[in-house]
């Protein structure tokens, strides 16, 4: 039971002893003037209409009514009906011995534990390579499963593939014209075709796999022979061959590059294999159409998403053309209703921001098909403005105008990205500074958190070169931890299972790397400032407890955002 859990039983059992109600939940927060408490509580005003009485008297019942309790040094009543409650330095300095006995399982908790959540994030087009937004938008996706996860519940993480419909086919379509062009023939891109130089490389890819080689001129008709060769049927067949060639290269690279980054996703799903090839999208155009929210307009097939409530779609939309062609929102429904929330509870998905627009009438059609409001949700990752010394950057050698996930990550590494993406929320636009990334000092967010880590590690390797002998954590007498800048390192400490908490509550995994950044500007300045290892053996041990705490924290957070711990620096 974690220290709010008990404080919030404290509360119930001084409302019960009052004769007054109980709340439906006990939410704590942690003041930011210390003058004001260690933790808060508002649960006397969230009471005050049930018991008919003004918050400030539920506030002094609980505070006359309160059991003791050895974590609990004083209350106080504040403002209009606040508790505020002040922690025993006697019992934070103990419960040193309970965040080092819970080891790596410490901040997890049973709180989502029950909920099947199906996560999706990146999910690029196989049209092009991944690019740094996302880079940004794994960091916040793999991050969000592990703090799901940390909490008990069930996340299945997706990456779905778009390998059908109109940017398949323009691939498809540019792909061969590079083929053709790499043979020497004349060739052009499609109109709304992909220019990247990276299909000049695949298709070499593609030509030395086929042993073919770049014949001159009077040897073209032959190479155009031979490439014709390995596909047999007509131009559509023709397409699929080079579209599906390319999307399996494609997302080959994606794989590796996203497996370096520390991301390994449960579930690849396929647009034509798992949707289309299973007629899902004319299954969910009948079951809409058999609620009556479905209509025909201009020849096309129209979904009533502007009738749907807490949808908030401005407008009806297409789910199939006049051509008779399904729409790809007809599709992404049809997964989503038929696949998704077939093993899910809860789904959630994060889209960029150029998809903002694209939310309002999925919700619709996630609330049409009889799926809860809350059960679907859309988190919008930001874009991201590379810079080096505070100046705008371009990195890409082979497409100018954007920036690769895999020449960022060359720079900078695993760690500084993944870390920097998660200083601020998700949907906020982020300035990522190159020189900061790689920079070894305390403006380097990552390097400050991880440098903490590193120092409690090297600390352990003195005392173990000085022969010093540790005492088992419990003959430790951990009473001499006065210092007001210990007793604030160990209420910090303590106050990590719930930021873990509220940050998978939340969805904000941004949280997490907030914390540690703060505890790392607490411990480097205390390690400054007093000694560890001395003379005073019973100060020395209580002190290596703390420190060991402190890195114990740090460790599990950065686990939490996929980023390593080292051991040196």
């Amino acid at each position: 039971m974690s220290l709010t859990d008990r404080l919030t039983e404290g509360v119930r059992t001084a409302l019960a002893k009052a004769g007054l109600p109980e709340p439906e939940a006990c939410v704590w927060e942690v003041p930011r003037v210390a003058e004001h408490g260690d933790y808060a509580t508002n649960a006397a005003m969230a009471l005050a209409r049930a018991a008919r009485r003004p918050p400030r008297q539920i506030a002094e019942a609980i505070v006359r009514h309160f059991p003791s309790m050895p974590e609990v040094e004083s209350l106080e009543v504040a403002g209009p009906g606040f508790l505020n409650v002040f922690l025993s330095p006697i019992w934070c300095a103990t419960a040193l011995r309970e965040i080092l006995e819970a080891g790596d399982a410490y901040g997890r908790s049973d709180a989502e534990r029950g909920r099947r959540i199906r996560l999706e994030f990146v999910s690029a087009n196989p049209t092009g390579p991944l690019v740094i937004v996302n880079a940004r938008a794994a960091a916040v996706g793999d991050s969000l499963a592990r703090l799901l996860r940390s909490q008990g519940a069930r996340v299945t993480t997706e990456y779905y593939v778009n390998d059908a419909g109109n940017q398949f086919e323009a691939l498809a379509r540019s792909f061969e014209a590079r083929v053709l062009q790499e043979l020497g023939q004349p060739a052009t891109l499609p109109e709304s075709g992909y220019p990247g130089e990276y299909l000049v490389d695949l298709a070499r890819e593609y030509l030395a796999e086929q042993r073919i080689t770049r014949l001159d001129d009077r040897d073209v008709k032959a190479a155009r022979r031979a490439l014709e060769s390995l596909v047999v049927g007509d131009a559509q067949a023709r397409l699929a061959h080079f579209g599906r060639w390319a999307v399996v290269r494609m997302v080959e690279q994606q794989r590796r590059i996203l497996r370096d980054y520390g991301v390994e996703y449960d579930v690849w799903s396929s647009e034509q294999r798992d949707v289309r090839d299973k007629g899902l999208p004319d299954k969910a155009l009948a079951e809409l159409a058999a609620r009556g929210l479905t209509y025909d307009k201009d020849g096309a097939l129209w979904f009533r998403s502007s009738q749907m409530e807490e949808a908030s779609d401005d407008k009806d939309r297409v789910l199939r053309r006049s051509s008779g062609e399904v729409t790809y929102f007809a599709v992404d429904l049809a997964y989503h209703h038929y696949v998704k929330f077939a093993g899910a509870d809860q789904v959630i998905n994060l889209f960029g921001p150029d998809h903002h627009g694209y939310v309002p009438r999925m919700k619709a059609a996630m609330r049409a098909l009889g799926h809860p409001h809350e059960v679907f949700e859309v988190l919008i990752v930001q874009l991201v403005t590379l810079l080096r010394e505070g100046q705008p950057v371009r990195m890409s050698k082979r497409r100018g105008e954007f920036v690769l996930m895999e020449e960022l990550l060359e720079e900078v590494g695993r760690d500084a990205a993944r870390f920097i993406f998660l200083t601020r929320r998700h949907d906020s636009p982020l300035e990522f500074d190159l020189a900061v990334a790689t920079r070894q000092s305390s403006e380097n967010p990552v390097y400050y958190v991880q440098y903490a880590h590193a120092r409690i590690r090297s600390i352990g390797n003195q005392v173990a070169e000085q022969g010093i002998a540790v005492p088992p954590l419990a003959e430790t007498d951990l009473s001499p931890l006065r210092e007001p800048e210990e007793l604030a390192l160990i209420k910090r400490l303590l106050q990590y299972p719930e930021i873990v908490k509220g940050a998978a509550r939340a969805l904000e995994p941004h949280r997490v790397a907030y914390f540690l950044q703060e505890l790392a500007g607490a411990f480097h300045p205390y390690y400054k400032n007093h000694r560890v290892i001395q003379d005073d053996r019973r100060l020395m041990f209580a002190r290596l407890a703390l420190c060991a705490a402190v890195g114990r924290v740090v460790k599990n957070g950065l686990a939490l955002l996929g980023v390593s711990a080292p051991e040196s620096m």
